[in-house]
């Protein structure tokens, strides 16, 4: 019996590797190949190309002009992440530290935009932003990733809010300090690895959005990821080499920031609770 035990149990053992190698291979494979493709004169029937370049990369920069995507894209990400904290961190510390009738509920609405597929909700979003006339610009992109960001940032602060002790606060209002001072000498520099977690996945987060984005892009409003949409299935004949060319600075931009944020982030921090 204890040996059918141990057997099945290096069988499963041995069936999830196998699945885990699996998804890595076909991930770094598909990853290689875009990347090979970016730098490629030619590539047919071969697993190699003819030859290599660094030509694409020009022609995608001026092709997609790529210059001014990704100042709109930085442009986008940084007022939804500046916002999204400007909200988020008050919104985090009431729901933390005050109850309140309905608290569930508005918790349970908060996490509802995270659950949710953001088409669900991006559909009738976007009417709505479309009705106002805030659809099309770059207010409208904001405001619609600000949906699923702010409830994020919210969610992630509440656990670094109620890991500090609420004596702390209670001293420092004994000896003068108001809820200004209180928030800039004494929550802000405990908060601070809270708030840099949030704020840089909110960033990448919002860098990866598709859905809400393309739904309420115009043609001066779309980040990087929308424009590369448009350059795949757009009407027209284009060079494959500069498509993946446009893929590999995505994924290198997008790498970049969530080395940052990996940076920052301790998961142990944002899902425990301190014990009181």
């Amino acid at each position: 019996m204890v040996k059918d035990t141990r057997l099945s149990t290096k069988l499963w053992a041995a069936a999830n590797w196998t699945l885990i190698g699996f998804f890595i291979v076909n991930l770094f494979g598909m990853i290689a190949a875009v990347v090979t493709s970016s730098f490629s004169t030619r590539w047919l029937r071969s697993w190699l190309p003819d030859g290599w370049t660094t030509r694409w990369y020009g022609a995608a920069w001026s092709e997609f002009q790529l210059g001014d995507v990704l100042t709109v894209t930085f442009q986008i990400v940084f007022l939804v992440v500046f916002l999204s904290g400007l909200i988020g961190v008050p919104a985090a510390y009431a729901l933390a530290r005050r109850d309140f009738p309905g608290k569930k509920l508005i918790m349970l609405l908060f996490l509802l935009p995270l659950l949710v597929p953001p088409i669900t909700f991006g559909i009738p979003l976007a009417t709505v932003l479309y009705r106002t006339g805030l659809a099309g610009s770059m207010s409208g992109v904001v405001l619609a990733n600000l949906v699923p960001t702010v409830p994020f940032v919210i969610l992630v602060m509440i656990p670094f809010i109620e890991q500090i002790d609420t004596k702390i606060e209670a001293a420092a209002r004994v000896f003068g300090a108001n809820t200004f001072k209180l928030f800039i000498h004494v929550l802000l520099p405990l908060l601070m690895p809270g708030i840099l977690a949030a704020l840089l996945l909110v960033l990448v987060r919002t860098i990866a959005m598709f859905e809400l984005t393309f739904l309420t892009a115009g043609p001066t409003s779309q980040t990087l990821v929308v424009a590369l949409y448009y350059a795949v299935f757009a009407a027209g004949v284009r060079a494959v080499q500069s498509i993946d060319a446009m893929a590999v600075i995505y994924m290198v931009t997008t790498l970049v920031w969530l080395i940052i944020a990996l940076r920052f982030v301790n998961p142990t921090q944002i899902v425990a609770r301190a014990k009181r």
